[in-house]
């Protein structure tokens, strides 16, 4: 991606967790209106609710520029699902799909699937296992392996797919896996969909650095961010983009953000409360640090409402924040050159050698 000295302007993401599936059409239309660039979606277990990749499915096709991110587990899934059906939300979106891929201690998602309970630095070693599958698993069809050539009856060019080859390392603390390939879905529309996780699962003896293409950073206050931010990107180097949380509750409707901020529960990241002005001039500074922040409402439709009217277009005015891309991908959004696919790099050299 590009270097953080080279970024003029920021993105903004924001978290419509709290939409559940009869409303998500208005709720992310709502988004992508207001000149949200990244809509994510959180996975909670809640009964009776679609997970989030459905969500983001739902989502896809009904907007035109705002990413759809959904969060993921790599713990308790099958690598090669996930991987399939990420590649199916990027083909729905248009190439406006993302990954957030989580790993956290869930005794009752262990129960639920038959399998011993993960914690520790286990997780970090199944979430850097599932990442490098999904990334062999899109790379195992090159962009041409469907040729569709009637002559010849053959849909595609065998030569152009590829064995994914996958075996979990000697010292895998769960139960060891291997994934042969190649997927059962052509490569997906951006080749490869950029990966996020929260910082803290990022960087040595953890999820490789090279392995994600953002990191997700939150610290216990606003006041706090700027400098967790910074000490981020020194672990981690310019090779990721930084993205903030943020939870946001607002002066809205009549009601002060104090008085609405109690009905908002403790996420244990930062929070602002406040007026529109005040957060317009928080993410102003938080935008000089990072490349993007991502925004939690306290209640969508009512902080919604003021994000659009009052905070994003003085951003813009401002030029810390960019206009949304026409046409683009999350690869653009996050400032990625295209991917390149593994396998086609290494059959060319193949080929070049004369092996």
């Amino acid at each position: 991606m590009s270097t953080f000295e080279e970024r003029k302007a920021g993105f903004l993401a924001i978290e419509l967790d709290d939409e559940g599936y009869g409303n998500i059409a208005s709720a992310v239309l709502a988004a992508e209106s207001a000149g949200f660039h990244v809509a994510t979606f959180k996975d909670t277990p809640d009964a009776g609710r679609v997970n989030a990749l459905q969500r983001a499915a739902f989502a896809g096709p009904v907007t035109r520029t705002i990413a759809v991110v959904p969060e993921v587990d790599t713990v308790y899934t099958e690598p090669f699902h996930v991987s399939t059906q990420l590649a199916s939300l990027d083909y729905v979106s248009g190439g406006r799909a993302g990954w957030i891929a989580t790993a956290a201690e869930s005794p009752e998602a262990a129960a639920a699937v038959g399998r011993s309970f993960v914690q520790g630095e286990a997780l970090a070693q199944e979430a850097a296992a599932s990442i490098e599958v999904s990334r062999r698993l899109w790379d195992s069809w090159e962009d041409d392996a469907v040729i569709r050539d009637v002559a010849t009856g053959r849909y595609i060019d065998v030569d152009k797919l590829h064995y994914a080859d996958f075996e979990t390392p000697a010292d895998f603390a769960g139960p060891a896996y291997s994934v042969k390939g190649p997927s059962i879905i052509p490569r997906p529309l951006q080749g490869q969909l950029p990966v996020l996780a929260v910082a803290s699962l990022v960087g040595e003896g953890l999820v490789p650095v090279e392995a994600v293409d953002a990191v997700l950073v939150t610290a216990p206050t606003p006041e706090l961010l700027a400098a967790e931010i910074r000490d981020v990107r020194a672990r981690l180097g310019s090779s990721v983009a930084i993205v903030a949380e943020l939870d946001v509750v607002l002066d809205a409707r009549g009601q002060t953000a104090a008085a609405r901020s109690g009905a908002a529960g403790e996420t244990g990241q930062a929070r602002f409360v406040g007026s529109a002005a005040g957060l317009t001039d928080l993410l102003d500074s938080l935008l000089r640090e990072a490349d993007g922040v991502r925004i939690h409402p306290a209640t969508l439709d009512v902080e919604l409402e003021e994000l659009s009217r009052l905070v994003l277009p003085e951003l813009r005015r401002r030029g810390s924040l960019r206009a949304p891309i026409q046409d683009g991908t999350f690869r653009n959004v996050l400032g990625l050159a295209p991917a390149e696919n593994r396998y086609s790099t290494t059959a060319a050299a193949t080929v070049a050698a004369g092996k």
